[in-house]
């Protein structure tokens, strides 16, 4: 946010950061290669929208973590809409895709839960990183492997850092 928008009294996107280390990370190439998650328009959602269901899921963990949380969501939406503008999606059918992602994202959100008060992830993995077509065990252990390592990290994380975008 530049001078004029301070001067006109506007907030600074606080979720920003976070957001955007998320989507930094979601783009590492090891999901795309090691963990044989698909390197298409979808693939790439749904590996964002994992790594933020665990951010999503750390912050809940937190008594001041609702109000982080509901401004990554509202980010989130924000960047869905650029992105699908800018790929030709026109104003009419934008806002159902965006509920469709929204959908998408809460149904992760308590899936990975599930997953982690069973003590496994790999099923909620297969459905919703690989859309149901499992990958071979060694792309699946790397994914699990990362995604858990992920999750340990995010829990050390002190809730200041992990704002200011720091991931683990």
């Amino acid at each position: 946010m530049g001078w004029f928008g301070r001067l006109l009294g506007e907030k600074p996107d606080e979720a920003l950061p976070l957001y955007n280390a998320v989507v930094a990370r979601a783009r590492a190439e090891h999901w795309y290669l090691a963990g044989a998650v698909p390197d298409t328009v979808d693939g790439r959602f749904d590996m964002i929208a994992t790594l933020l269901a665990f951010v999503m899921l750390r912050l809940e963990a937190e008594l001041a973590g609702g109000e982080p949380a509901a401004r990554l969501a509202e980010r989130f939406v924000d960047d869905m809409d650029g992105q699908l503008r800018e790929i030709g999606i026109g104003d009419i059918i934008v806002g159902k895709h965006i509920g469709k992602m929204m959908s998408m994202l809460g149904g992760r959100l308590g899936a990975y839960r599930e997953g982690l008060a069973a003590g496994d992830v790999a099923p909620a993995l297969v459905r919703n990183l690989y859309r149901g077509a499992a990958p071979d065990d060694a792309a699946l252990t790397h994914v699990r492997e990362s995604v858990m390592a992920f999750h340990v990290g995010l829990a050390a994380m002190p809730l200041p850092n992990l704002l200011l975008g720091e991931l683990p």
